[in-house]
């Protein structure tokens, strides 16, 4: 069983499972608290100390044959239900403050001078939600408030679902692009959603429309959102980006004056983390106590 001081909680985004290992190789346990690191066969296999990974949600990054195999736990919470509403809030945030214009009306009073516009009324509006999941669902109760239609787009087996549950679901993909005022991205960057978002879907939005990514970056198709940023056409609010952290103060999504650039701050908050932890390491103090929960793959117990 796990001792005192023998968990080592590691948290980096490392792609060589070889140095991975190295890191490693002495920990009882792994603390997963992002899903950017494969915890596949290549890792587990050279971790022969390895007894649990702990984590809260779904587990896409981790490979549960090869930890079975291993005999290595897997503990996740899946709190059903839940969505993160920190990536929700933020969405929102980024809604209003790019309509509302305030960072630049704080440059501006920064400066010594005083209003520089007056912004855009967000009632009445279309909000196209891309991706019909959780956080998707709180951002549009958010809307809602604010007195937005909104509007789907998603899988087919999201549209259907949306569909099934009375949401309103664009006529076509072409439709949803050009009749939102507001696009906002919730889906899971996965091998088939990479680059889902492309070039004639932006093309397709009306001029001055606003397109969120709180989601992942690799949704959408490389250079295409730089590139029609640079006509001037269209409006984004982005907190993720290709290269993280984003050090090139060059880079368009952080010079160009329609952009509204966040630091990637949406998949957490203080309030979040103190509830991952907690079902973390409650998950660390069962598997030690020799009664554990929330198991995947219970055949290891």
């Amino acid at each position: 069983m796990l001792g005192s001081h023998d968990v080592t909680v590691w948290t980096d985004h490392e792609p060589d499972p070889e140095k991975l290992a190295a890191r490693v190789a002495d920990a009882d346990a792994l603390v997963l608290f992002r899903e950017r690191t494969k915890i596949g066969a290549d890792l587990l296999d050279r971790l022969p100390n390895l007894k649990l990974v702990s984590q809260r949600s779904v587990y896409p990054h981790v490979d549960v044959e090869a930890c079975t195999r291993n005999g290595v736990m897997l503990c996740s919470n899946m709190h059903g239900g839940t969505p993160s509403y920190a990536a929700a809030e933020l969405t929102l945030a980024l809604i209003l403050a790019s309509y509302r214009q305030i960072p630049q009306q704080v440059a501006s009073i920064r400066s010594g001078n005083w209003m520089m516009g007056v912004g855009r009324t967000l009632r009445g509006r279309t909000l196209g939600l891309y991706g019909y999941g959780r956080i998707a669902g709180a951002v549009a109760e958010y809307a809602a408030a604010l007195g937005m239609d909104v509007q789907w787009w998603a899988s087919d087996e999201g549209r259907a679902r949306a569909a099934s549950d009375g949401a309103r679901v664009a006529e076509s993909r072409e439709a949803f692009f050009a009749t939102s005022d507001v696009v906002s991205l919730h889906v899971r960057l996965k091998p088939e959603t990479r680059g889902i978002i492309t070039a004639d879907d932006l093309a397709a939005m009306a001029p001055r429309a606003l397109l969120v990514n709180t989601s992942r970056s690799g949704l959408i198709a490389p250079g295409v959102l730089e590139a029609e940023i640079a006509k001037g056409r269209i409006h984004a609010a982005v907190d993720v980006y290709d290269t993280e952290p984003l050090s090139d103060a060059s880079h368009p999504l952080l010079t160009h004056p329609n952009v509204l650039p966040t630091p990637h701050i949406g998949y957490v908050t203080e309030d979040e983390f103190d509830l991952q932890f907690t079902d973390i390491f409650e998950q660390v103090n069962a598997f030690a106590d020799g009664a554990p929960i929330h198991v995947i793959n219970p055949e290891v117990a």
